[in-house]
Formats: structure tokens, sequence, C-alpha cells
């Protein structure tokens, strides 16, 4: 009988390769430096997105990926296959651009077809599969209208078609959805995740919305200054962000300077003192930046009960729909605090008001301040 460290050894050896692999991919135009020594694997069938502010270097990596813009050093792999080197053509991808980039002189069924040329792609066969397309992306009955024609979402369902056409067996997502309004905008994203998963197509996205990343990615790559900081599942990265740019980047946050005081579990922040798990085992003196999540935040009678609990002062509130964001000011200390509208109402959280506030000491997530 096979041992359970004979099973784990023989379920990693069966582990298949990654579809996708990026090894130390740098890319400079001139002398900046876009991406650095940047390393990734994507699995079939996944969708990654890529995160992070406008200049990180996540479209540089997207378009180095296709080809658009080569690498200047480094590899990249597809399905076993080095094609690091090889010209946009040569790559097996399909790719939706921001802008859309639909022929205006041609119809919806002439834009999704226009790639399927060549001998295998006879006139039967594409008809069929542009015919299959249109049904896929709910656009059967506009077939032989015009771009100018279409709301903004369904030319990017068209886009959409055209990018999956040749069958290819990577999608790469270039901001899609960034023109769209916001409905139409949460509306698609549940649309090409549906689609995705339906196909089982490995896809990569770019985008700045986290909100997007968050809501349809299996894992997210969040970058800054051309390089990777963190990988993860969205909930990981929200949770568990591996350096202060990830904490203060994803999601909403307080931040503020702290100084690790004795016990190592307390903070010292505005004069304050504040319990904190992450500190246990820092140096007493250690300065670190803390944040924590407005949806952390205790307030009323139930931050009163934890340690180290302030009194803090209202200084506006915001109406959010389903919750309230409160501005708070405990001596020199900001903090928000997320709260339903019926909480605020019991709590009488109106701006001037003087309430009981408290830092889980497991919610406050801490990083060293390099000196």
């Amino acid at each position: 009988m096979s041992t359970a460290l004979e099973l784990a050894r023989d379920g990693a050896a069966a582990a298949p390769a990654p579809y996708l692999t990026v090894e130390q991919v740098s890319k400079s135009f001139g002398t900046f430096q876009a991406l650095e020594r940047v390393s990734l694997s994507v699995a079939a069938g996944e969708f990654v997105s890529f995160l992070g502010p406008s200049g990180c270097g996540k479209t540089t990596l997207l378009r180095a990926i296709a080809g658009l813009d080569p690498a200047s050093s480094g590899r990249i792999t597809q399905g076993g296959r080095d094609i690091t080197g090889l010209p946009p053509s040569a790559r097996d991808f399909g790719i939706v651009f921001q802008s859309y980039a639909l022929f205006p002189n041609l119809t919806v069924t002439d834009n999704i077809g226009y790639g399927l040329r060549g001998p295998a792609w006879p006139k039967a066969r594409r008809r069929d599969r542009v015919a299959e397309l249109l049904v896929l992306v709910g656009l059967a009955e506009h077939a032989q209208k015009y771009p100018a024609q279409l709301s903004g979402g369904q030319q990017q369902r068209v886009a959409l078609a055209r990018a999956l056409a040749n069958e290819p067996g990577l999608l790469l997502l270039d901001e899609p959805l960034s023109a769209l309004d916001a409905i139409v905008r949460l509306h698609l994203r549940q649309e090409i995740r549906a689609l995705q998963r339906r196909l089982g197509l490995t896809t990569i996205m770019v985008t700045h919305d986290q909100e997007e990343a968050m809501g349809v990615s299996d894992r997210v790559v969040v970058m800054s200054r051309g390089r990777i900081e963190q990988v993860g599942r969205p909930e990981a990265i929200y949770a568990r962000p591996a350096s202060a740019f990830v904490a203060g980047f994803v999601g909403r946050s307080s931040r503020f300077e702290a100084v690790v005081d004795a016990p190592s579990d307390t903070l010292v922040a505005g004069g304050l003192r504040l319990p904190c798990t992450a500190s246990r085992g820092m140096l007493f003196g250690t300065r670190v930046l803390a944040f924590v999540r407005p949806e952390d935040v205790r307030l009323g009678a139930e931050a009163a009960a934890l340690p180290g609990h302030l009194q803090a002062e209202v200084t506006h509130l915001e109406f959010l729909g389903p919750v309230c964001r409160l501005s708070l000011e405990a001596g020199r200390l900001r903090l928000e605090a997320d709260a339903t509208p019926d909480a605020v109402r019991r709590l009488g959280a109106v701006p001037g008001a003087i309430l009981p506030a408290a830092l889980p000491a497991e919610r406050v997530m801490v990083f060293p301040i390099d000196e």
C-alpha cells in the first residue's frame, strides 16, 4: 500500500506543466526600465489579472507575451514552445484592446470573421464559426449591423468574438472594459468570466480596476514599478498582502506610522497604544507602517469590550448605499470605519459625536519601514 508521502510525491510528479511561463523577463525603452526580471507561471484554463497603477508595467508585460513589444531579455514559453523571439503572427493568442479596434466599414459578421483566412478556413467552416460566435456572445440578431449602430458593450462583444474566432490557446484582454459605464462593465465582466469558464480558455487581463480584478480572477498579479509585488488568489491578496504597497493599493485601508513597543504585540501610534498580533516578535523600537480595513474597525459597545479601545470623534459621514463610511479622529490617529446605516443610527454616529472605537489586534497589518 502506498504511503501518504508516496501519494503526495506521485501527485506532485503528475502535476501538469504550466501552460504559459515568463522567466526573468525585462523590457527597457531607452533608459527607462519598464519590466525588471519578471517571472510568472499561468496554468491551462486559468484566469489571471495583472493589476497595478498606471505605469507599473502590466500592459508592457501583456504586450511582451503577445510579441507586440518583445522582451529585452528573458524567456517566454507557451504550451511548451519557446515563443520569446517569435513575431505576433506566429504566436497562439487572441487579443481584445481597450479601443475595440473594429473596422467601421465592415459588418459585425465580417469583423468577427476577418482573421479567418487561408486553407484552414474554407468558406463553409468560416461561416459556421462566425455563426457559432454570434450566438456565443449574444449578437446573432445584430449580425449585419455596422459598429456605429452598436452600443459600447455590443462593440466589445464583437471584439471579443473576433479574438476567439481562430480558436486561440490564450486570450489577452488589455483594459477591455475601461471605456464602458459602470453598469455595463459589471454585466460584461460577468459575461466574460462565464464565457471563459465555459471554454476553459487560458486568459490574462490587464486592469487598474481592483474590483474588476478581484471579481473575475483565479489569481491576481499585483505589479509596481516594473516588478511583481504579489501573486495569489483574490482573497489572499486582500487579507494577507505581502507588502505595504499591496496593502495600500488593494482595497481601502487606513494607514499610519507606528513603533513596536514592549511587549512586541503592542504598537504606539499618535501617542496611543494599540494591540497588534502581527508585530509579535519584532524588535522594540521598530518603525512600521500599519494598515487596517474600514470593515475591521469596531464601534460602540463591541469596541468598548476590546483591549486598547479609543474614544474617537466622527468628523465625516459618507453614505455608500449598503454601508456608511465614517471618518474618525482619535488624538493624532485618523481612521475610516464602515457601518451599516442601521448601525450608524443606533450609535448616533453623526459628525461631532464621540464613540468608542477599536482595532482588533489580529486585523492590524504591519510592515517594517525601510530605513
